[in-house]
């Protein structure tokens, strides 16, 4: 109160500036399906013509008629998110929609993959013997957890250049995630062992029939071509992801304002015991047993092990399975049943587990999804033969040397493009095999530069289901993701030239 007796009015406070955050993944791909539908509009729509065997014809690229109309590309972009889940591919026209008559283009079998994992590993916790078994993993690796992840990432490399383990890294995470917390480490050491271990792995295929087998048979050379350039970039380049995700996981655990990826609330709460935890339960040893064997079986089940040993083309083995996400999503589902009734969970508490999976687990799904809903824009304003025909003048008329690191600087952004292996493959390799002959380089240099393109760029693109459906199950936001693996993929980058170089050079 002032002399005169006048109450003064306290001072506003100063109005507080939002702080920016970076965009949740759901935006990031909302603007990236914007922004492929713009380009659209710019981009003319072009073909190759095709052989026999449905590859484009190197030489034969042609500009074709724009004939779809405003309408129509308006409603392409409305229904990116339903035909990136169950869009069909017209078996005559190519174009992608939900009421087409062709085969599944959409990523329905992933989305309910996801889910059924999301189940599986809902149920296999709510046991209490993953929590157990976490425990005294972590105990025992307290002073050496450094193996653990040397050791996930030398199994999923493997994985990844036999048989391109992929997608299916996807139902680890719910498993490693809490495993790498409790030894004192951050969600992007999860994220990293994972995507890195096995993207490495796919990057230096060797005989993965995925990437290597159809770029290989889409050259015309066989498999076997290159293996030796391929398996050496595998032992360096693998030797190296591995030391770089363990050099930051040392850096977070000794430091933890150093994690890149943040903490959920909880996080540093999880941590391993001093003391040795109580023994497990004979049904928790069950289970555990059950969900590793489950795991084992359905590596064991998608890896085509005709071609693998004998080859591309090779007839199947009687005992090899086959199987894809259809069948992996019902042996996860059964999986949570016989994992429930093994925990002793009754019918109640097993249905809840197996619903509470599902929304816990759809979000990432979703990711999927929309990131499957860019590329039917793409497919559906037929823009890619016309990006691949600028970018095939780029490597005509170069040295050797200058040829191979051509083949794969030019074949990064049609990876970002199309984050398909073998659909990239099919689509480059009759292009880009015959411009080798007049460079004076194997065939199959060209196809180590594509698979090393494709590789390194799946490693951050944010149309692939393995980057933006991880990180969305481990709950690390994209950027600084980015900001995790940029450096990684820097150092990758030199090594893969420095690598095509001298062995084009050497011929």
């Amino acid at each position: 109160m002032t002399d005169a007796g006048i109450i003064e009015a306290e001072p506003k406070p100063a109005p507080r500036k939002r702080k920016w955050a970076f965009p949740s993944t759901y935006t990031i791909l909302a603007g990236v399906t914007l922004a492929v539908w713009l380009a659209a509009f710019v981009i003319p729509p072009g073909a190759y013509d095709s052989d026999a065997d449905g590859h484009p014809i190197a030489g034969s690229y042609h500009r074709i008629e724009d004939a779809k109309s405003f309408g129509a590309r308006v409603r392409d972009l409305f229904l990116a998110p339903v035909n990136g889940l169950y869009g069909i591919e017209d078996d005559k026209t190519g174009q992608v929609a939900p009421d087409a008559v062709g085969s599944l283009y959409g990523a329905a079998a992933v989305f309910l993959f996801v889910l059924a994992v999301g189940a599986f590993i809902t149920v296999a916790f709510a046991t209490g013997a993953l929590d157990s078994g976490i425990g005294r993993l972590a105990f025992k690796l307290r002073n050496k957890s450094y193996l653990l992840i040397v050791g996930i990432m030398v199994v999923f490399a493997i994985a990844g250049t036999v048989e391109g383990f992929a997608e299916e890294t996807l139902g680890f995470y719910a498993l490693l995630v809490p495993l790498t917390l409790a030894l004192g480490y951050d969600r992007m050491t999860a994220v990293g062992a994972i995507i890195a271990g096995a993207g490495i792995g796919v990057l230096c295929s060797t005989v993965n029939p995925f990437a290597t087998g159809t770029a290989s048979s889409a050259a015309g050379v066989a498999l076997g071509d290159g293996i030796v350039l391929r398996l050496a970039m595998l032992v360096v380049l693998t030797a190296v992801t591995v030391a770089y995700v363990v050099w930051y996981a040392r850096r977070v655990k000794a430091d933890p304002d150093k994690s890149w990826s943040g903490w959920q609330p909880g996080d540093r709460d999880v941590k391993a015991d001093e003391h040795e935890p109580d023994p497990m339960t004979a049904r928790q040893i069950a289970v555990v047993w059950l969900v590793g064997l489950t795991f084992a079986f359905m590596i064991f089940a998608v890896i085509p092990w005709g071609t693998v040993v004998n080859g591309q083309g090779a007839k199947p083995f009687p005992w090899e399975l086959g199987w894809s996400f259809s069948e992996l999503t019902a042996l996860f589902l059964v999986g949570a049943v016989v994992v429930g009734l093994a925990g002793g969970l009754g019918e109640g508490k097993m249905s809840e587990n197996i619903g509470k999976g599902f929304s816990d687990f759809v979000g990432a799904g979703i990711v999927i999804v929309l990131a499957r809903g860019v590329t039917v824009i793409m497919n559906n304003t037929q823009i890619t033969s016309t990006v691949l025909h600028a970018l095939e003048g780029v490597v005509s008329g170069t040295s050797s040397a200058v040829f191979a690191v051509g083949v794969f600087l030019v074949n990064v952004p049609l990876a970002f493009l199309i984050p398909s292996t073998s659909g990239h493959a099919t689509l480059a390799m009759p292009i880009m095999a015959p411009l080798a002959d007049f460079a004076h380089v194997p065939r199959s240099l060209v196809v180590t530069g594509w698979q090393s393109a494709s590789g390194w760029a799946n490693l951050v693109t944010p149309t692939t289901a393995v980057v933006t459906g991880g990180i969305a199950l481990a709950k690390v936001r994209y950027d600084r993701y980015v900001k995790f693996i940029a450096p990684l993929m820097a150092i990758l980058f030199v090594l893969i030239c420095v690598f095509l170089a001298v062995a084009a050079w050497i011929g």
